[in-house]
């Protein structure tokens, strides 16, 4: 069984409300070796946010009742990098903590940076589990390797440039293996070199520092996210390398990223990476039909 990662747990909170009643009701219309890992994300104004700057401004509350609705796991991205001791008193995000924390089955997550907001919250709330973040930029496949060792984590993104060092790959543990989770979907430019300092830039901007806007240096950035682009990403992760390759060397864990593009491409990815072809317009024509989703 292969379990994918989604975006947008509270920036596309009206989607998922549309599309979860459709999984559930007609589950012939998706593929039956994949399910929903979790759904991610952060709300807008999220101290401890990371990643990309909050969208979401869905309440919190509701989106809690949604996952409980639909046993999914929730995870709160609090992959701020720049943490310091003063920032873990910010009441929102322990509010935050409280309301999605769950000890059942269906566990919660937080998707981490900081160390130091790792044992806050272990301490504070301890039924979560913890996703290494993507943000740490591991390209080092041995760096990689001692996030995977470490006890802390239930889950650790590499960087997508990692996702094709298959001799390396090939070479872990199944238990380390059932720990990976690939990011499929990256655009971002391969050659990257600036890859740390834009997530830090966001970082930043969600402590309300006052900075200027990272700005990317790579060819043809002014396109900004387009899934036909990442699809030529050296590092993408399409369903058939997900079925062919990665399964049957042991990794069932995918992360869809896209918190920050809009619900139709996101809709987009769910038509792609979950449903059968054969149902894929008429998934497409019931969420847009049956939801207040648009366009524009």
């Amino acid at each position: 069984m292969v379990y994918y990662h989604l975006p947008g747990l509270f920036e596309f909170y009206e989607l998922y409300r549309a599309f979860l009643p459709l999984y559930r009701s007609h589950r012939e219309y998706f593929y039956d070796w994949c399910e929903i890992g979790s759904i991610y994300g952060a709300p807008q104004e999220c101290l401890w946010g990371g990643g990309r700057v909050g969208f979401g401004d869905a309440s919190p509350r509701e989106v809690a009742a949604l996952m409980d609705e639909y046993g999914i796991s929730a995870r709160l991205t609090f992959s701020n990098s720049l943490l310091e001791e003063k920032h873990l008193s910010d009441k929102k995000c322990n509010k935050l903590l409280d309301l999605f924390e769950r000890d059942g089955a269906v566990k919660n997550g937080i998707i981490i940076h900081s160390d130091l907001l790792l044992n806050y919250i272990k301490e504070r709330n301890p039924a979560y589990y913890f996703v290494s973040s993507t943000t740490k930029v591991l390209t080092d496949f041995n760096q990689f390797v001692d996030e995977l060792n470490r006890d802390d984590f239930k889950f650790v993104v590499p960087d997508f440039r990692l996702n094709k060092e298959f001799d390396k790959l090939d070479s872990l543990t199944e238990a380390q293996k059932n720990k990976v989770e690939f990011l499929c979907n990256e655009c971002c430019w391969y050659d990257c070199f600036d890859r740390k300092r834009c997530y830090e830039n966001v970082s930043r901007k969600n402590l309300d520092e006052d900075c200027e806007d990272h700005i990317c240096v790579a060819p043809e950035s002014m396109r900004c996210y387009r899934f036909s682009d990442a699809m030529k990403n050296p590092g993408f992760i399409g369903i058939e390398d997900i079925q062919k390759i990665y399964a049957k060397k042991g990794f069932s864990h995918f992360k869809i990223e896209g918190r920050s593009l809009g619900s139709a491409i996101i809709l987009e990815f769910l038509l792609y990476y979950m449903t059968r072809p054969e149902y894929q317009l008429k998934v497409r024509e019931e969420i847009y039909l049956d939801s207040s989703l648009d366009i524009f």
